[in-house]
């Protein structure tokens, strides 16, 4: 076709020539000419029919080309203002909110070049008049962002270039959760989907993207998402400072999940112990569901520690963990006079199972226990507000019902209680009491004279009875004998089955009548035979093992009314009205002598001494002489109808004076003196919004008593004395104040925060509260979601954020005209934000007994964005201490920190 190309156009030329002149004429007259098309198109269509489309590539069509296409799937791509294609440079130019989207690649920019030819991107920012960038590229493949200023990509090879680019990745922090790594390179190098490589970057966990607070500077890096970054010279920058902390090379695991590593130790010098490294162990995650760290703490004197702990948690099912802590302290050198070694361990296990997940049967299991003098002793800052608690209780139970009818509940539980104060530690002192275990069972109450489904009505059909069973295996023990064989010698085995029966009516509509009584059988493994022997003129005590029973019954009744009395003072007054509620009771109760479970022995005197082999069993012994007693109770509740202070609000609200005041006594008939009980008063009330809780009780006794404090059949006011008297007084006050209660009223979401099962003081068996101070644990304290983010910070600042805590004890005895308080203390703890990132607080008491105050501690906080700078102190008493932190909050670098610490000084 190429050498004929002249011949052709000449002929053409004529063809055209003729039938314009035959045009010309009025004539005209067909070619046979065979229309081919042309094998070239451009596709140049007006940029209104390029817009929001796909095109694929043109080198694809011609039929020249051989070579099998690269790309995959189409390319779909868009802008805002135009899209220009431009045949002679093979590109496509896209401005404005450009779009680019190609398999699970996405591209976003404010300028993006498609090269058609090579399978190329290049990605910019756009710059305005005044010189600001906008609409920085958003590069998206996989679940993988990068944000850099701009990017170079192509289509075949999946290889990348990009400046300055910025992403975020989720790196796993063992048991403290993930934090966000951001990562910062100049220049990047995408070799393929999963490799990466740095030059000039930085690495921080800083919320401020712009002007990090701290980070690592990398000059070079391999980075492979959501896995790890492996950099060569690292160091440290704070504030765009370097500082000497570096290294030669370095690691740090992105992985998403938890995942296994080494926990960094805190080092420090102390006289007492010499040098120590605390807190270095290992956490490993087991499966999905729970984990373990193991950790330890060594002293270059001697002594050691060894901790364990293990949480688990499997949503709608179950959620728990396993503490066990064994510490060996070394005082002085052997040799010495001061010279002691100890061996103190904590065992704790929780579990909390969903109702839901099983509703006929349920575990629980909270467990804390261990030497007495554990906290008192313990080698770490983070026990020290468990000084402050003198018992140790532990339970475990299994309960399981029957639902069928009869229902029928089951429970199995085994209990501890262990007293830690310094008085009951000696080890011939029983300070543990256990039961392993308690087994109880009851039947639901059945109605033998009325329908199951049926409205009961009258004495016969509410006649009912039930049926429950409790036996236990319960022993004393203390902390020689605890956990060994030795603490089964004098454990104490017995069941008690007891039937009541009851039924219940109205009479003259008012008033409510209870009538029923009582059937026990008591069974035990062991009784005691008393008899005095004259040669050492003493009362020899015999166990006599084997199993023995006794029963006994009893009969009750009671009448009680509710009456009400309102007292209107007008809906004009801020008071319209306060309503008094009373409701008295009178109780009657009979029980049989119980003669025949006696026996008699004749002391040294002569005189004949009775007693029953059952003193001293599990359940005790029954009464000897008949019980015929007649007691009253009264109860009282106070409410008033206060106009709300919103004017929009039609009904007054009502407050609570007296939530409860109770009064209470009896009369024993069959007594031949002293008769008349005790009154016992007890009550409490909330007020000041329910922010100040009020308890008291008090005990006043109508009988003098003699010189030697014993009570005598006079009556106290025939004695000189007063209508009562007054024997005990109890009373507690906690009030809780902040600077929000002078404010305006905001709606505070830490009320809706759930509180956190694993706290460490509260689950060891100390206070939820600072009362008792807070435990310096600063490795292990969770990071505040709102940390990190601006806040409010005026040149004058009015607002000063406060709260303040106060609980109030005293217990008064004067049961033989002693007069003292047994317990006398005043607690207070607190917190000032004396600015927006500073926080200053403590916690102390005074008791006014012993005239001293109890453990304080001082506590100084500085929230650095990124960084946490705590100052705990104790300035003074057996506890004296001090403790300084300074460290990053991000859990994947919380080894970048700087601590230093006393441990408790010598007394």
């Amino acid at each position: 076709m190429q050498s004929n190309k002249q011949h052709l156009l000449f002929l053409l030329a004529i063809i055209i020539g003729s039938f314009y002149v035959h045009a010309q004429e009025g004539k005209v007259t067909p070619l046979n000419i065979k229309v081919q098309g042309d094998s070239i198109s451009a596709p140049l269509f007006p940029i209104e029919r390029v817009r929001d489309t796909t095109v694929t590539d043109s080198l694809a069509i011609d039929s020249l080309n051989q070579k099998p296409p690269l790309l995959l799937d189409k390319i779909t791509y868009k802008a805002k203002d135009y899209v220009k294609l431009s045949q002679k440079e093979n590109k496509i130019y896209l401005y404005n909110e450009a779009e680019i989207y190609y398999q699970d690649t996405e591209l976003k920019a404010g300028i993006i070049i498609m090269d058609y030819i090579k399978n190329e991107v290049y990605a910019g920012r756009m710059k305005d008049s005044l010189g600001n960038y906008s609409q920085l590229p958003y590069f998206k493949q996989g679940s993988n962002i990068v944000i850099p200023d701009s990017i170079r990509f192509n289509f075949d090879t999946q290889k990348a270039l990009i400046w300055n680019s910025r992403t975020e990745q989720q790196a796993a922090a063992g048991a403290l959760g993930s934090d966000v790594m951001k990562v910062y390179a100049e220049i990047t190098k995408k070799e393929n989907d999963s490799v990466y490589f740095l030059s000039e970057g930085k690495l921080t966990t800083s919320a401020d993207t712009i002007n990090p607070d701290y980070y690592i500077r990398i000059r070079k890096a391999k980075f492979v998402p959501k896995k790890k970054v492996i950099a060569g010279f690292s160091n440290l920058y704070i504030a765009d400072v370097p500082t000497p902390i570096a290294m030669p090379f370095a690691y740090f695991p992105l992985t998403v999940g938890r995942s296994a590593g080494v926990l960094m130790p805190s080092f420090g010098n102390d006289p007492n112990t010499g040098y120590f490294l605390q807190d270095m162990g290992y956490y490993v995650p087991l499966g999905d569901y729970a984990d373990v760290t193991l950790s330890g703490d060594f002293y270059t004197n001697g002594s050691y520690a060894f901790r364990s702990a293990s949480q688990y948690i499997k949503r709608y099912k179950f959620r728990g963990n396993v503490n066990l802590r064994f510490e060996n302290q070394v005082r002085s050198q052997k040799g010495f006079s001061d010279y002691s070694l100890s061996r103190n361990y904590n065992i704790q296990f929780s579990h909390s199972q969903d109702p839901k997940s099983s509703p006929n049967s349920r575990f629980s299991a909270s467990v804390n226990l261990g030497s007495s003098e554990y906290y008192r002793n313990s080698l770490q800052q983070r026990n020290l507000p468990n000084t402050q608690n003198n018992t140790l209780s532990s339970s475990i139970s299994y309960s399981k019902t029957f639902p069928a009818y009869p229902s029928i509940n089951m429970s199995l539980t085994a209990t501890h209680s262990q007293l830690t104060s310094p008085t009951a530690t000696a080890s011939d002192t029983d300070n543990i009491n256990m039961t392993l275990p308690t087994f109880q069972a009851s039947m639901e109450r059945i109605y033998p004279f009325a329908k199951r489904d049926g409205i009961k009505k009258g004495i016969i059909q509410n006649i009912n009875f039930q049926y429950d069973v409790n036996a236990q295996n319960r022993l004393t023990t203390n902390d020689e004998d605890f956990l060994t064989a030795r603490m089964f010698d004098n454990s104490k085995v017995g069941a008690r089955h007891r039937i009541p029966l009851n039924t219940n009516f109205k009479v003259a509509k008012f008033f409510s009548v209870s009538v029923g009584g009582s059937y026990e059988d008591v069974w035990t493994m062991e009784t005691y035979n008393k008899s005095f022997d004259p040669e050492t003129e003493t009362v020899v005590t015999d166990t006599i093992s084997g199993f023995d029973r006794f029963n006994k019954y009893n009969f009750s009744s009671s009448i009680g009314t509710t009456l009400y009395g309102t007292f209107n003072f007008g809906e004009d007054k801020k008071i319209q009205a306060i309503r008094h509620t009373m409701r008295p009771s009178i109780s009657y109760g009979y029980a049989p002598s119980f003669d025949q479970f006696y026996d008699e022995y004749i002391d040294e005197d002569g005189e004949v001494v009775q007693f029953s082999r059952f003193q001293g069993s599990l359940y005790g012994a029954p009464s000897l002489g008949k019980s015929n007693s007649l007691g009253f109770s009264l109860a009282n509740t106070l409410e008033a109808k206060v106009r709300d202070k919103d004017s929009t609000k039609l009904e007054p609200k009502k407050v609570s004076l007296l939530s409860n005041f109770n009064i209470s006594t009896g009369y024993n008939f069959e007594s031949d003196s002293l008769r008349l009980n005790p009154l016992n008063i007890n009550g409490g009330t909330n007020i000041l919004d329910n922010k100040m809780s009020i308890n008291f009780s008090a005990a006043l006794d109508p009988y003098a008593i003699d010189n030697n404090g014993t009570r005598i059949d006079t009556w106290n006011a025939d004695n000189g004395g007063s209508l009562f008297r007054l024997t005990r007084a109890n009373a507690n006050i906690s009030y809780a104040i902040s600077s929000d209660m002078f404010g305006k009223k905001e709606k505070d979401d830490k009320e809706n925060e759930e509180e956190d099962p694993f706290d460490y003081v509260a689950q060891s068996g100390g206070r939820d509260d600072d009362l008792f101070g807070r435990a310096d644990n600063f490795n292990d304290n969770p990071i505040d979601k709102d940390k990190g983010q601006d806040v409010e910070n005026p040149i004058y600042g009015t607002k000063i954020p406060w709260n303040l805590r106060l609980a109030y004890s005293a217990s008064y005895s004067n049961s033989a005209r002693q007069n003292e308080f047994s317990s006398h203390s005043l607690m207070f703890t607190g917190d000032i934000e004396l600015a927006p990132r500073w926080k200053v607080g403590g916690s102390s008491g005074y008791d006014f007994k012993n005239k001293g105050f109890t453990l304080t501690q001082l506590r100084f906080q500085r929230d650095l964005k990124s960084f946490s700078m705590r100052f705990n102190w104790t300035p003074f008493g057996q506890y004296k201490r001090w403790y300084f932190f300074i460290g990053i909050d991000a859990s994947i670098l919380k080894d970048l920190k700087w601590e230093n610490r006393s441990q408790p000084f010598s007394n």
